[in-house]
């Protein structure tokens, strides 16, 4: 008998808080989607100099013209932003304000150079930050490279792979020079580009490499993998054993051979 009047006594205290839990929720959730909603464009705060305002583009160009003459062909060119408050921050809003650097006649600590400071552009690419803090990455965190290096923020496009066949490697072959080729035995995956093998930001794998070990070439090279490993019509689970494609003695010059058909030295 108790149990039923237990039961009967939150029957009625659920009733009585009803009209509220209710309309309660209901605003909860309007909150939420209010929240989720109501911004339909990327926030994006422009980096900050101490004691510096904005003094608009027209002020960069009498010293930078060559750069910003070209700039309206740079895909950076197309970030735009609605308002008056915007029509005149271009430059600064990844240099930041630039009065400063105008006063002392273009002084560099008077303005934000991302070539060192790599913050700007994490501000809109924020996996970077992360990719270039894992175990195989360019040395761009510790001030080695910049962005710059291999990206051109300024002029047509920031994409080293957007190029023709012959040049779409040329931004990691400057540094790498080794693997420029031409070789008299090319990999064909250099046509495709070094990332189909590297991803140039940052992988947890050794050499930036996209998967661990020689599964980056098995996703191109195997034909048969039931039983046994098939590569170019031979067994190869035997010498899987023995390493990677490259380290176990087979494939040393991956990039590319001037002696060997096999990608050997």
């Amino acid at each position: 008998m108790k149990a039923v009047l237990s039961i009967l006594s939150q029957v009625r205290i659920w009733l009585s808080l009803r009209q509220w839990v209710l309309p309660i929720g209901a605003i909860s959730l309007a909150f939420v989607v209010i929240s989720c909603t109501t911004v339909k464009r990327s926030i994006f705060a422009p980096p900050q100099i101490a004691g510096a305002d904005y003094s608009g583009s027209k002020s960069c160009v009498e010293c930078h013209e060559p750069i910003t003459r070209k700039f309206l062909t740079a895909d950076h060119a197309r970030l735009l932003a609605p308002g008056k408050n915007s029509h005149e921050v271009g430059c600064e809003s990844c240099h930041g304000p630039g009065s400063l650097h105008v006063k002392s006649g273009g002084e560099a600590n008077t303005i934000i150079n991302s070539r060192k400071n790599p913050e700007t552009c994490f501000a809109c690419h924020l996996d970077k930050r992360s990719q270039f803090s894992l175990p195989g990455a360019h040395p761009l965190l510790a001030g080695k490279i910049g962005c710059s290096d291999c990206h051109n923020p300024h002029e047509g496009s920031a994409f080293p792979g957007n190029k023709p066949l012959l040049n779409r490697n040329d931004a990691c072959t400057k540094c790498h020079t080794d693997q420029r080729g031409p070789f008299a035995f090319e990999h064909e995956a250099m046509r495709d580009g070094c990332v189909t093998c590297h991803n140039p930001h940052g992988t947890v794998n050794a050499k930036m490499l996209n998967t661990r070990e020689s599964q980056v070439c098995l996703q191109c090279h195997v034909q048969s993998a039931n039983r046994s490993i098939i590569i170019g019509g031979m067994p190869h689970s035997s010498l899987m054993r023995n390493g990677t494609c490259w380290t176990a003695g087979c494939h040393e010059a991956v990039h590319g051979s001037h002696t060997n058909a096999n990608l050997r030295y």
